[in-house]
């Protein structure tokens, strides 16, 4: 009889990988396939729910297909999914909206509503912070401009929640995905009443909660045809790409911190009891009945830099096109060109606002410091320190809410650079881990799976598949030349948030006048 394996599948905010793993954590298969977000206004960042259903259908069956050449067969399913996207269905399932992202930031009047009458309350009850990502004030916002679509809504889901929709015909959600919606009663483990009163909904608006660990064997049978699966394969809910990070970079005790930085980054860590920052500056999302993570997350990450490669050296891609380069490669050279500290340049990284630790989706770019002696090469570096201490202000918050820090483990793209986990290093002041894990929320998606169908006894035991891969040491110089700046960065960052807010509404207005002028040239409808 064909082994059987487990395929752990994740959908991210820009594509959904599919990776298929025997019970030693070894890769059979792995396929990734794309798809876009909309944005038809600047602040909406939107995706087609079928676009996604047909990409977790398509990885999956590649991969099934892959791993039956080597006479196996998959056997158990798990899932993480990004967390906060929404989308409205009306009474046969049917999407009313796309599904908004995390990124969208339509409902910042709704959020700045909610923080000013009973913002405090409603994140120590969810454990999520008053943000435009949350559903809740999408939802607010639905409510108030599409009163046509709040009033067909007979629910309003995650994107994951359509998928298990199409494929069991139940509407469920996972305690992990609830939790990060601003909906959901952490210490209850129930739809908050008081949350639900600001959405304007009631629970029969909302699916029904379940653990990360639920699982079902009766799959549509017209999926199993279109899949090739077996009609018996067990697919497990699953939990959020977040906490699913930590289960797969081994980062699963209180004091282990997991650092990742792609387009974005986060700061997680593991805590057996919700927790909700006095603050209100760090999240508490649920792993397990048992477990819970806390940390934050920035908007801003490899972005960024992205942003100085296209916007500040556009002519930067077609030279590396031309050399057989890679435009990133150059960059950092520049960047190790420069002394760390940047010769006393700063930039606050907020290009698209910011989440962690202050939640202020108005939060802009600054560079700080800038002289005449400045050039390109310190812009580089300093945009990549900025990011860094972006990281550390999530980890001074972390700290400030108790957490006794063990250990720093480092996973994402940025782990690739020497540059990076050197900065990462010398700004945190601690050594930096590198585990040897390829796709953690896929693999931790498919660990869980693995758990909760008695394949493994604990999530515990991943800690013996995932080797150290590598350990990188801080330098006391570097770490000299960044305790004179952090201050001064935490200080700025905290300092301009009203003129943040100040600049914000200047460019909000400025857009609507850019707005109103194309349409009276019927430009735009």
């Amino acid at each position: 009889m064909a082994e059987s394996l487990t395929a752990g599948v994740d959908i991210g905010t820009t594509s959904t990988k599919t990776l298929a793993y025997d019970t030693e954590g070894k890769i059979w298969a792995e396929r990734e396939l794309e798809y876009p977000i909309y944005s038809p206004d600047p602040a909406w960042k939107e995706q087609d729910p079928y676009e996604i259903l047909r990409a977790v259908e398509q990885t999956l069956k590649n991969v099934i297909e892959d791993v039956a050449k080597e006479g196996k067969h998959i056997g158990t399913i798990g899932f993480s999914a990004a967390m906060h996207s929404i989308l409205a269905v009306d009474d046969s399932g049917e999407p009313l909206t796309q599904a908004l992202t995390w990124a969208d930031q339509r409902s910042v009047h709704e959020t700045e509503k909610v923080k000013a009458e009973n913002g405090q309350d409603i994140f120590e009850r969810t454990g999520t912070p008053i943000h435009p990502m949350a559903p809740l004030t999408k939802i607010m916002w639905f409510q108030k401009y599409r009163e046509e679509i709040a009033a067909k809504a007979a629910k309003w889901i995650s994107v994951k929640e359509f998928l298990f929709y199409k494929w069991f015909g139940e509407y469920i959600v996972d305690y992990s995905i609830a939790s990060a919606s601003g909906l959901f009663n952490i210490h209850k483990k129930q739809w908050d009443d008081r949350a639900l009163a600001l959405a304007g909904i009631t629970e029969n608006h909302l699916s029904i909660p379940v653990s990360t660990t639920y699982h079902r064997s009766d799959l549509n049978k017209d999926v199993c045809k279109r899949l090739h699966l077996q009609e018996t394969t067990t697919v497990v809910i699953g939990a959020s790409d977040g906490v699913l990070a930590n289960v797969g970079s081994g980062a699963l005790e209180e004091g282990v911190v997991a650092c990742s930085i792609g387009t974005s980054g986060a700061i997680r860590t593991v805590i057996d009891r919700p927790y909700t920052d006095p603050k209100g500056r760090i999240f508490c999302y649920a792993l397990t009945d048992e477990l819970w993570v806390i940390g934050g997350p920035i908007n801003n990450g490899g972005i960024a830099l992205r942003w100085m490669r296209d916007k500040i050296m556009p002519d930067l891609k077609e030279q590396c096109r031309k050399n057989g380069t890679d435009p990133y490669d150059v960059l950092t050279e520049m960047a190790e060109s420069v002394m760390p500290g940047s010769d006393g340049l700063l930039f606050l990284p907020y290009m698209t606002g910011e989440r962690a630790p202050f939640w202020n989706s108005d939060t802009k770019g600054v560079f700080f410091g800038l002289t005449l002696h400045h050039g390109r090469e310190q812009m580089v570096r300093s945009v990549m320190e900025g990011v860094m201490m972006q990281m550390y202000a999530v980890v001074v918050a972390l700290i400030e809410a108790g957490i006794n820090i063990k250990e720093f483990r480092a996973n994402g793209g940025f782990a690739r650079s020497e540059l990076w986990k050197q900065m990462m290093a010398d700004i945190f002041e601690s050594d930096i881990v590198v585990p040897d894990s390829h796709q953690s929320a896929c693999f931790g998606a498919a660990w869980l799976a693995m758990t909760a169908t008695g394949q493994k006894e604990s999530l515990d035991t991943i800690h013996e598949l995932i080797p150290i891969e590598t350990r990188q040491s801080p330098i006391m110089d570097n770490v000299t030349a960044y305790r004179d700046l952090k201050p001064i960065f935490l200080r700025l960052a905290r300092n301009l948030q009203s003129e943040f807010s100040a600049i914000a509404d200047v460019q909000r207005a400025h857009a609507e006048g850019k707005r109103t002028l194309s349409t009276e040239k019927g430009e735009i409808l």
